[in-house]
């Protein structure tokens, strides 16, 4: 986890303690598993799509990070002339920038990318990357460009990690990039090409362990064969690459940083054996150092309580097929929740928390209401605590776009952060306080929400009406 996603969850966990929940805008709380690295995808994987399109895959796959590339892709269906990359107008920066928002993905690294020893031309890019926000230029620059490329590093704070494309590229070798190190800032070492390096016949852990201390970002893959520049791409795990001894290596080595996802295979069908990838990733960099982030769900529900067929798991989107709600087979108290909806028009449906009894959820379960409109009152606002606290501001997306919610439950406290922006702070005490009869004792509902249960299961509701749920993540407190 980079500074900025450290700093999100610690505002979050800070403020949950101190009882204020700092406001958030555009952004959530980082969900990767293991505490310093950052699991993305570059935009060479979609080529065969719009930037944008590559920016809703990776959301789609709950990726944070984006490494995007400079050779051609289309900005978007709408603007299919419009180029991404650094020569973009001012007014499509602009733009892309708020597109990156809106989807909840960061514009990381960029590459690979022509830095020549031509100062103006690189400024060119530099600049691209100050103003966009990226931290790491990807690139495979002349010999003769370091002292100009290493100048340039340390005045714009940013990083060139140095590329390995097959022999007979300049840098197919780990030494050839040893090098152009030599004698250089630790704002220049490898972007390591883990697929390319085996596709070349060097073992990609050997050729980590040789680059110790240099490696900046890495082109996470695995290939089907060994020396075979012709070999393609296979879900990770399955291949010749040995991406556990590669991830067991790098936390060996303490490395801290970005894993861009370079599926070069299948290209309009990749989709589910990227899925598989990411998986797999967790399940080995999750056991290595935890951050306690986890799948809510199993991908095939076995730690759910709901009617057979009701609701299916398909690639990644949970669907309602009717026969009544979803629940957790498992209980929990304080945690934070992070999932993703979204709604038909006319769609009604809630997130359940805390749950004592799921035969009695709404009496022994507060909800997290979820509405494709909003009337501004806690039973019709998506984003109320249903019948309880209307939102504080109306965050919904247009019918049909994907939503994002954070829910956190500590003690007597629950938040709820909405499409980036905090719209519930909620005291469970102080509200019921708040709620008296006029002479002073509690009304019933006021005591039914006092005294609800602080740890329960966490269940989806069916409401009767289309809805989606994917990216449903938790982490206990």
């Amino acid at each position: 986890m980079k500074k900025a996603s450290l700093i999100l969850v610690i505002l979050l966990l800070a403020s949950v303690s101190t009882g204020k929940c700092a406001e958030m805008k555009a952004l959530h709380p980082a969900t990767d598993v293991y505490g310093g690295w950052r699991l993305g995808v570059q935009t060479w994987t979609f080529n065969r799509f719009t930037f944008y399109e590559a920016v809703d895959k990776t959301a789609s796959l709950g990726l944070d990070w984006i490494e995007a590339y400079p050779h051609g892709q289309p900005l978007s269906k709408d603007k299919p002339n419009i180029i991404f990359g650094h020569n973009m107008p001012a007014e499509i920066k602009k733009e892309v920038k708020q597109k990156l928002t809106d989807a909840g993905v960061r514009l990381v690294n960029y590459g690979v990318v022509p830095l020549p020893n031509d100062e103006n031309e690189c400024r060119k890019v530099f600049e691209f990357a100050k103003e966009m926000g990226i931290e790491t230029l990807v690139s495979e620059p002349p010999a003769e460009a370091f002292d100009l490329l290493d100048k340039l590093c340390q005045e714009y704070q940013i990083n060139i990690a140095i590329h390995n494309h097959p022999k007979p590229s300049p840098y197919w070798d780990p030494n050839m990039v040893l090098e152009v190190c030599k004698g250089r800032s630790n704002r220049i070492g490898a972007c390591a090409d883990t697929g390319h390096w085996a596709r070349s016949g060097i073992k990609p852990v050997e050729a980590l362990k040789k680059l110790e201390g240099r490696i900046i970002s890495l082109h996470l893959k695995d290939i089907n064969e060994f020396g075979n520049l012709d070999a393609h791409d296979v879900i990770w795990g399955t291949g010749v690459c040995d991406v556990r001894a590669i991830l067991e290596e790098l936390h060996r080595q303490n490395f801290k940083g970005v894993f861009s996802i370079e599926y070069e295979h299948n290209w309009e069908k990749s989709l589910p054996e990227i899925r598989k990838s990411v998986e797999y990733f967790n399940e080995v960099a999750g056991k290595l150092k935890p951050t306690g982030w986890r799948d809510l769900l199993a991908g095939d529900l076995s730690n759910c309580i709901y009617k057979q067929g009701s609701w299916i798991m398909e690639d990644g989107v949970l669907t309602r097929k009717g026969g009544g709600n979803i629940w957790t087979k498992e209980k929990f108290g304080d945690f934070i929740l992070d999932l993703e909806f979204k709604v038909d028009k006319g769609s009604n449906s809630g997130v359940f928390i805390r749950t004592g009894d799921v035969s009695d959820f709404v009496q022994t379960g507060i909800e997290v209401q979820i509405h494709d409109t909003t009337d501004g009152t806690s039973r019709g606002a998506c984003g109320a605590i249903y019948d309880c606290l209307a939102p504080g501001k109306s965050m919904i997306k247009k019918t049909g776009e994907w939503n994002h919610y954070t829910i956190t439950c500590k003690a007597d406290r629950i938040y709820v952060v909405f499409n980036g922006e905090q719209i519930i702070d909620m005291d469970v005490n102080l509200w019921t306080e708040a709620h008296k009869n006029p002479d002073g004792t509690a009304n019933k509902f006021d005591t039914a929400i006092r005294d609800k249960p602080h740890i329960g299961h966490i269940g989806l509701q069916d409401h009767g009406d289309p809805v989606w749920f994917r990216n449903i993540k938790i982490k206990p407190l």
